[in-house]
């Protein structure tokens, strides 16, 4: 493990400083209306503004604008009145799905910035970006912002920091060129976490699985794990008085120091093709974590050492086996959809038996097994209702409980143009700011109004 000596030249006042500045980076804000990066302003997937609708009414919800844009699958981000999207406009070569071959294709990584009141194209960012990976959309990340500055990390690694105003490109670095790293074959999904003074993301590598940067000029600050990069975003969690930064790869669950990369626990965990994709998620002392087939297990977390140990394994017919949308842990009920049945379940998180399943937050049509039937939840405040965006493009108001699934409107607010075993799907996580759902697909990106005022 590398760590930069400039972290260590200060005495532990500094030190202190420091993790203060990371811990305010993370606290929730009472009343967001920004959506700064992947999983809103505090990366747990709650959406904290007030004054929007109770429940999605029969006559649907108003599209407030529609601007064209190219493939990806990475989420948009809004902040200060700015939508920022990331997408591929491909020029050549042929774009297939497969789990087992890499697409060869040419085209142009863009960073898009619009006008959040209107849709319009205020600059946009591009640079050439050939792939050679599978479903080769386009990026996978969503935007970070932070301040004055914007940062992406784009299929094949490269990760560009640039000015929010102006799209002018402040640093850049190549995960491939500086530092050897091997692309997965799905590409690079590790939307980058900025804390502090520091963006961190997965890299992969002999002591480098994950690295922190200094965010304001791209110097790395450390580096730690040797791990394949997996896809999965690193986040930070307090628990017992101290910050832990997450980093579940393909390898397992690591806590780390998030000022040094200093290793506090590990868990093993070795998700089927290196598919560490949801973010484990906390409540209390516990941790879910979940990669496909039958790989998940909740972990104790214990305040003195810091330390964790194993509370209980998911097999057949318990849990929850979540790809590539992040489950909610709410309560001690955990809720996801499934990769291997596509349905949504509920999850007690004691035991781990299944509380409930259903299929109408998927694929409420077909009601059967559909090989990762993908819905991405997000809970509004601290309430028991949930907005849900189903791969069919359906946006979903429901109420989710311990006992059951309660829908509250759905309006179907986009079309699914992507393409995954054999079905049409769309696959990206939506944001939500302004009182507005921010939804891309591979053609366009639309704002549909979520103001519980009348017009």
């Amino acid at each position: 493990m590398f760590a930069h000596p400039h972290l260590f030249k200060s005495n532990a006042v500094v030190v202190a400083i420091s993790l203060v500045a990371i811990s305010i980076g993370l606290q929730p804000i009472a009343h967001a209306d920004d959506w700064s990066g992947w999983m809103g302003d505090s990366r747990d997937g709650v959406y904290r503004e007030e004054g929007i609708i109770d429940q999605i009414p029969d006559a649907g919800l108003t599209v407030l604008w529609r601007t064209p844009i190219a493939g990806g699958y990475a989420g948009p981000s809004v902040v200060d009145n700015r939508v920022f999207v990331f997408d591929y406009e491909k020029q050549s070569g042929e774009a297939f799905n497969s789990p087992n071959e890499r697409a060869s294709v040419t085209g142009k990584e863009r960073l898009t910035a619009l006008d959040a009141a209107t849709g319009q194209v205020i600059w946009q960012h591009e640079y050439e970006c050939a792939y050679s990976i599978s479903y080769p959309a386009g990026p996978r990340c969503t935007p970070t912002v932070d301040g004055d500055r914007v940062y992406s990390l784009g299929s094949e690694g490269d990760l560009h920091c640039v000015d929010v105003k102006t799209g002018e490109v402040v640093w850049s670095k190549s995960l491939k060129k500086d530092f050897g790293a091997t692309v997965a074959i799905w590409g690079y999904a590790s939307h980058p976490l900025v804390a502090g003074d520091l963006l961190y993301t997965m890299v992969g590598g002999e002591g480098q699985g994950i690295v922190a940067f200094d965010k304001l000029t791209g110097e790395v600050r450390w580096k730690a794990l040797s791990t394949p990069p997996g896809y999965c975003a690193p986040t930070i969690i307090e628990f017992g008085g101290r910050l832990q930064l997450i980093a579940f790869n393909p390898t397992g669950v690591d806590a780390l120091d998030p000022l040094t990369g200093e290793s506090f626990w590990h868990v093993d965990l070795s998700p089927m093709f290196e598919m560490s994709i949801a973010r484990p998620m906390l409540e209390g002392d516990m941790l879910y974590a979940s990669g496909i087939r039958n790989e998940a297990v909740m972990i104790k977390l214990d305040a003195q050492s810091p330390g964790a140990s194993e509370l209980w394994r998911g097999e057949r017919d318990t849990a929850v086996y979540c790809s590539n949308s992040t489950p909610m842990f709410v309560d001690g009920v955990i809720y996801g959809t499934d990769c291997n049945t596509g349905n949504m379940i509920a999850v007690d998180a004691k035991t781990s038996d299944r509380l409930w399943t259903s299929f109408l937050p998927t694929r409420p049509d077909e009601k059967r097994f559909v090989k990762h039937g993908t819905a991405f939840i997000t809970r509004i405040g601290d309430t028991d209702r949930y907005l849900l965006f189903s791969e069919i493009g359906d946006l979903i108001m429901a109420r989710l409980t311990r006992s059951g699934y309660e829908e509250l409107g759905r309006y179907h607010a986009i079309e699914p143009t992507g393409e995954a075993f054999g079905r049409d799907v769309v696959w990206t996580h939506p944001a939500y700011a302004n009182r507005t759902a921010y939804i891309r697909n591979d053609r366009e990106i639309i704002a549909v109004s979520l103001s519980a005022a009348k017009d």
